[in-house]
């Protein structure tokens, strides 16, 4: 089968789109980006072919009963067992290092530590991916590394160990296991453990777990031939591909905006470190924008920030803010300066979720004059990038257009994060057909 990809190297995340000849969107992908720009790509680029499997194997399966159920314990259990996987190399690596020299003297207290620490983590996995078991993140490094972080501080109390030491080697280790990526027979046989542990979870499913696992082995070994690949982001001189394969990333969120929503012609893409205000016409051809790529006020990057600053979870700013009785005034859109005066408010007993709701208007207001230097804000709008997840986000960017421009059809998708890598396959895409 022949495919065509898009990938889009952000600041923080990298994402992949996979779509077939009739541009029907197959799968997506995501992951940290890192340091490594190359391993990212090849990462968000599996997992964008994982995701196609999937949806290659509901086709099979079509619209039986219990067939929605199944593809979701499948997806589950699949997680489950490619968690096992990375953190059985995870721990392997992390006690090879222990064979270096300066670790001679105190080696075996650091291998029992290591070995509960593993052992734990592994006997909570089942938990972790429980059905409806709620997860902060779905990456490896963010799920095992909290919770080793936490077991080896109490277990290096316990054995009069250096939590430092067991960091050390965590940090080393951990940078090994992310620059790997799992091969097609891994993945096959991943998938198809994860599908019988699937089968013995679900009942009513109008299909047997023989025909069920045919059907899986067929579509594992249908190729999925890289026909034209694009890359586009924040780190896209740095993908590795040639020069012809990459394009600008207004050109693919302008593209992309419009491949989602037809009748799009104001864009706003809000990423990890720049703010993106595009105008495109009615074949989502770009006709003009602007963009901050002088610092990263008002961008993602800020957020993070932030969140850092309130010692809590980025997912947790919209949540907050949205309790907030009042919008209390933020002079400062810098994130530096914005961190001082947030810690003043915070001071002065300033309520926190009041605060939080100043901070997102702060940074929409900061999106509206980028917009109004584009073009303005044209019927119909369309918001994209990982900040359109953020509903305090939404409603103030919502409640600025409508004060300043009245009525606006507004179009935020759930896949808005991948809008960029989308636009990347419709034009790898073209470049072929």
């Amino acid at each position: 089968m022949r495919t065509f990809i898009g990938i889009d190297l952000g600041s923080t995340t990298t994402k992949a789109v996979l779509m077939d000849e009739n541009c029907q969107v197959l799968g997506r992908g995501i992951t940290n980006s890192r340091s490594n720009y190359d391993v990212a790509a090849r990462v968000s680029k599996q997992e964008a072919k994982i995701a196609a499997r999937f949806t290659l194997f509901k086709n099979a399966l079509g619209s039986g009963e219990g067939v929605e159920l199944l593809l979701a314990n499948l997806e589950r259990n699949f997680r489950l067992e490619q968690f096992l996987s990375e953190l059985g190399q995870l721990e392997q690596t992390c006690n090879s290092y222990l064979d270096h020299e300066r670790f001679k003297n105190f080696k075996a207290p650091l291998r029992e530590a290591l070995d509960r620490v593993f052992k734990t983590i592994s006997s909570e996995a089942a938990d972790i991916y429980a059905p409806g078991a709620e997860r902060k993140s779905d990456f490896f490094r963010d799920i095992a590394g909290s919770r080793f972080m936490n077991l080896a501080e109490s277990i290096s109390k316990e054995s009069d160990l250096s939590f430092d030491v067991l960091l050390n080697v965590y940090d080393k280790s951990i940078i090994d296991i992310e620059s790997q990526v799992a091969g097609d027979a891994t993945v096959s046989k991943q998938l198809l453990n994860g599908l019988t542990r699937a089968m013995r979870e679900v009942a009513g499913v109008k299909i047997s777990a023989e025909a069920a696992r045919k059907a899986l082995a067929e579509v594992l070994a249908l190729e999925l031939e890289e026909t034209y690949v694009v890359g586009t982001g924040y780190g896209r001189v740095r993908l590795p591909f040639p020069k012809e394969h990459i394009r600008s990333e207004i050109l693919c969120h302008g593209l992309g905006a419009h491949m989602m929503f037809p009748g799009t012609r104001t864009v706003l893409d809000i990423g990890g470190q720049d703010t993106k205000g595009i105008q495109v016409d009615e074949n989502g051809i770009v006709v003009n924008f602007q963009m901050n790529d002088r610092c990263a006020a008002g961008c993602g990057r800020y957020l993070g920030y932030i969140a850092d600053e309130m010692n809590i979870g980025l997912h947790e700013l919209g949540p907050i803010a949205m309790k907030a009785t009042k919008t209390t005034r933020i002079n400062s859109t810098c994130t530096v300066f914005a961190g001082a005066e947030l810690r003043d408010r915070m001071a002065l007993g300033e309520n926190r979720a009041d605060i939080l709701a100043g901070l997102h208007r702060a940074i929409m207001l900061r999106a509206m004059s980028l917009l109004s230097r584009s073009g303005g804000v044209d019927e119909e709008f369309t918001f994209t990038g990982g900040v359109a997840k953020n509903q305090a986000a939404v409603k103030e960017l919502r409640q600025l257009i409508f004060e300043n421009y009245g009525e606006r059809s507004i179009n935020i998708s759930a896949d808005s994060i991948y809008t960029g890598a989308l636009g990347g396959a419709s034009f790898a895409h073209s470049a072929v057909k």
